[in-house]
């Protein structure tokens, strides 16, 4: 009797144990690969530095090193087995290493010229097809296919953009700052902090040129601002945008390969008329905040919560960093943020309260020289 009563309990807890582990194989990672890129010296940092970071503590320990010139900015294919990096350079460089990350270990595959000068960011899309390079130097954005073995091809286009804007120290001519997929990847839009514009293109991977400019190529913002980064949210209705020289956020809707601007928030207090410069931008994993990194002379961490709704934000509060706030990334789980200050020669480890938008600093600060790029990618 005691064995048909275990085995009816056993039947009927069946279905809810299933439902547990399928919730736990779908819960985000708690042990990452924690990728750091900046800018390289003799007696400084000589290029990656990987460290293990677990989610459930915020601890970290060191894996390794491995050298390349000026890293400052870096992407991971999406099977997490190859790294790429620009190589911000006077005569821009792209490498590729695959990458371990049960070890953290990278080794160098191959390197290609990112077809301008000083290249600031890169990105890959989703099914690993290109890697979009921004060139601030001379304004060009450049596609190089990667192979099937990791390696990057030579470029098969480069859009060169042409003209400048108001300020006559900082946009005498374009320079290119980063390129955002929308999360469908039917489009890509680009940044030119030279020109005050962001540039909308149709995006086809597998298609020579993958990039066709929309039928209303780019958006203006204020003469002056200055654009840099984006993030669209993850419904690819709306894309937020942080100027660098005006440091100010921007909100737009997306929809049809168009934007239509929505409301722009000061990211400086009220009367504030020193150094600014905008940035990094990046949401939390639900969307429900917004967060914004403003360096110059106040060197600040910025909250914002979102209206999923309107898109617009709301000021919630801001947190003084590091000197030179400049790249951070937000772990999928959403409990902490890891930020890169790069003039400090650290990087900040927050714990983050998902009810409050609060954020806490952890005492576990990583010393690293010139620091300027950070990436999650799980090691599970």
């Amino acid at each position: 009797m005691n064995k048909l009563l275990a085995c009816l309990c056993f039947i009927i807890l069946l279905p809810v144990l299933v439902m547990a582990q399928k919730k736990d194989k779908n819960a985000p990672p708690k042990v990452f690969d924690l990728l750091i890129g900046g800018y390289t010296s003799p007696d400084g940092n000589s290029g990656i530095t990987v460290y293990r970071f677990y989610a459930e503590t915020g601890r970290v320990s060191f894996l390794g090193e491995t050298a390349t010139s000026n890293p400052s900015y870096l992407c991971v294919s999406p099977d997490r087995k190859f790294v790429y990096t620009v190589n911000e350079d006077a005569q821009g460089g792209v490498s590729a290493f695959s990458f371990d990350y049960n070890s953290g270990k990278l080794n160098f595959i191959n390197k290609q010229s990112s077809g301008g000068a000083q290249p600031a960011h890169i990105t890959i899309d989703k099914e690993a097809r290109n890697v979009i390079v921004s060139n601030y130097g001379d304004g060009k954005l450049t596609v190089l296919p990667v192979n099937k073995d990791g390696s990057l091809a030579p470029a098969s286009q480069t859009i060169t953009d042409e003209g400048g804007s108001v300020n006559p120290e900082r946009q005498k001519g374009p320079h290119i700052h980063s390129a955002v997929l929308s999360p469908d990847e039917k489009h890509l839009l680009y940044a030119d902090l030279g020109t005050d514009k962001v540039y909308i293109n149709k995006y086809k991977a597998g298609k020579t040129p993958a990039l066709i400019p929309e039928s209303t190529p780019f958006e203006q913002v204020n003469p002056g601002d200055g654009p840099r980064h984006m993030e669209f949210s993850a419904d690819g209705k709306f894309l937020y945008l942080v100027n660098e020289m005006g440091a100010a956020v921007n909100s737009f809707a997306f929809a049809d390969g168009k934007l239509k601007f929505i409301d722009s928030v000061s990211m400086v207090p009220p009367g504030f008329t020193g150094e600014k410069a905008g940035a990094d931008i990046h949401l939390s994993p639900d969307g429900n905040y917004l967060y914004a990194t403003n360096r110059g002379a106040l060197n600040e961490l910025l909250v914002y919560a979102t209206d999923k709704v309107t898109g617009k934000l709301r000021f919630l509060t801001r947190y003084h960093t590091g000197q030179g706030p400049r790249n951070f990334t937000v772990e999928p789980g959403g409990n902490f943020l890891i930020l890169a200050a790069q003039k400090s020669n650290e990087v900040s480890i927050y714990k983050f309260d998902k009810k409050t938008g609060v954020l806490i600093p952890l005492n576990n600060t990583i010393s690293v020289s010139s620091p300027s790029v950070v990436k999650l990618v799980s090691a599970e």
